[in-house]
C-alpha cells in the first residue's frame, strides 16, 4: 500500500462520519455481537471488520442458524431499535467537537465524505448540532462506487474546487483510509475500538483518539494554522 502524498499546502479537512465522527460502528458490533452470543455463535472481530467503511463485502445474517435467518425481517427490526437507541444515547468521539471549533476558527474548510446515506448522517449531524459545520457533504447517495474506492474523497475535493493533496482525510478504517490514499490525499487514520486492530501500514500517520488540531495535523507533517 503506497504512502500517503506528500503534505501540500493544507486547505481542508475531510472527514469519514461512522466511527470517526460519531462511534456508530462499535455499537453495532457489539449488538451483534451478542445476537451470536445468544444463538451460540462467536462473531469474530476480523470477519466484521471486512465491512467497516464499505457496504456489503461481510453479511453478518450468513453466520447465524436457520431459524434465525427465517425470521431475518423481524430480528433486523429489534436489532436496529437497539443499535438506534445506543447510538442515540451516545455522545460524539471524545475530542472530535473541539477539533472541529479549533479547524473552524482557524480558517480550514471542513467537509465530510462517507459511504453511509444522505439520509442517515443528516440525522446524527443534526441531533448533536453539527449539521451547517461542513461546506461540502458526499454520501453514498452521490457516487457509484463507495469506499474503498477513491470517488467518494475524489468528488469532495471536487466540490471544494480542491486538490486532492490540499485537502487532509480523517478516517478510522482500513476501507476508508484506502479511499483518500488511492484518491491522492494525505490521511491520518484515528481508529475506534472495533477498528484498532485492523492492519493500517505504518506509513499512515495514526492518532489513539483526538486530542487537539495541532495534535491531528503534526501527526501528517503539517504545522497548526494560525487563527484567522
Amino acid at each position: 500500500m503506497p504512502a500517503s502524498p506528500t503534505p501540500d499546502r493544507l486547505q481542508a479537512l475531510i472527514f469519514d462520519f461512522d466511527g470517526t465522527i460519531l462511534d456508530t460502528e462499535t455499537r453495532e458490533f457489539r449488538r451483534w455481537e451478542a445476537l451470536y452470543r445468544e444463538h451460540g455463535r462467536e462473531l469474530a472481530l476480523a470477519d466484521w471488520q471486512q465491512g467497516i467503511g464499505t457496504w456489503d463485502a461481510f453479511d453478518p445474517w450468513a453466520g447465524l442458524p436457520d431459524h434465525v435467518r427465517d425470521r431475518r425481517e423481524e430480528v433486523h427490526g429489534e436489532l436496529h431499535r437497539l443499535i438506534l437507541a445506543d447510538i442515540e444515547a451516545d455522545d460524539l468521539r471524545p475530542g472530535v467537537r473541539g477539533v472541529l471549533e479549533e479547524a473552524r476558527a482557524s480558517g480550514l474548510r471542513l467537509a465530510l465524505a462517507t459511504s453511509s446515506d444522505r439520509e442517515w448522517v443528516t440525522r446524527w449531524l443534526g441531533h448533536h448540532g453539527l449539521l451547517e459545520w461542513f461546506e461540502v457533504m458526499s454520501t453514498r447517495n452521490d457516487v457509484a462506487r463507495v469506499k474503498p474506492d477513491p470517488e467518494l474523497y475524489a468528488l469532495s475535493a471536487r466540490r471544494l474546487h480542491l486538490p486532492p493533496q490540499a485537502c487532509l482525510a480523517i478516517e478510522d478504517s482500513f476501507n476508508g483510509a484506502s479511499a483518500a490514499v488511492a484518491a491522492g490525499m494525505p490521511v491520518v487514520v484515528v481508529p475506534n475500538e472495533v477498528t484498532a486492530s485492523q492492519p493500517f501500514p505504518p506509513t499512515w500517520p495514526r492518532l489513539d483518539g483526538f486530542t487537539t488540531l495541532g495534535d491531528l495535523l503534526a501527526s501528517a507533517g503539517y504545522e497548526a494554522p494560525t487563527r484567522s
